[in-house]
């Protein structure tokens, strides 16, 4: 069992390197795509909603740490407090979908779209404005996507938790899907001051 787990561990830092090259990717495209229009993705980023974002930033650190007391309490046989810190991830995973979906409806409303489909008025003219769009929507929209599949991991946990198929000899699931949390956690991190500060 001990070989078992390692394995696991092994295996999901592996997958998760794999998700940080992704990511890296779209980091790297961001920066070149500023150097080359500065004063077009400073005034872009200043259309972005920095209450809405960082609300979604509280609300994702806050899930990160009670993910991580989820498994500290399984660790420590209290599955109840698991189970209801899970629950508790859950719903700020549900709450930062819900928040990114009005930032996303006011960009449609805005105009602010990716692409071809970009028709934003105060920004009409300027090079490179909806490439700025394009990065934005690109990236949050692929990490929401991971927040979904995060959620979904952590409600077959959280359903296997209550069936008590986990205990303080064996919570790997628990551990594997607290750390895929951090992950989504780790890149909301870096994406909030890359397109809502700088």
């Amino acid at each position: 069992m001990e070989t078992q787990n390692h394995a696991s561990r092994l295996g999901m830092w592996l997958f998760l390197g794999t998700e940080v090259l992704l990511f890296a990717g779209l980091f790297l495209g961001y920066s070149v795509y500023r150097h080359f229009y500065p004063h077009t993705f400073r005034e872009a980023s200043r259309h972005l909603n920095l209450v809405m974002g960082t609300i979604n930033t509280v609300v994702l650190i806050s899930s990160s740490f009670t993910v991580a007391m989820a498994y500290y309490s399984v660790k420590k046989g209290r599955n109840k407090a698991a189970a209801g810190l899970l629950i508790f991830t859950i719903l700020c995973a549900l709450t930062f979908l819900c928040i990114k979906a009005f930032e996303y409806h006011h960009k449609f409303e805005e105009g602010a779209l990716p692409g071809k489909w970009f028709h934003f008025q105060e920004m009409e003219g300027m090079p490179g404005a909806n490439m700025f769009f394009t990065v934005y929507f690109l990236s949050t929209g692929l990490h929401a996507f991971h927040v979904i599949v995060g959620m979904a991991i952590l409600i077959w946990v959280l359903r296997r938790l209550i069936r008590g198929d986990f205990n303080q000899s064996y919570y790997i699931p628990v551990e594997l899907g607290g750390l895929y949390w951090h992950l989504v956690d780790l890149v909301w991190i870096f994406l909030f001051p890359l397109l809502y500060l700088i």
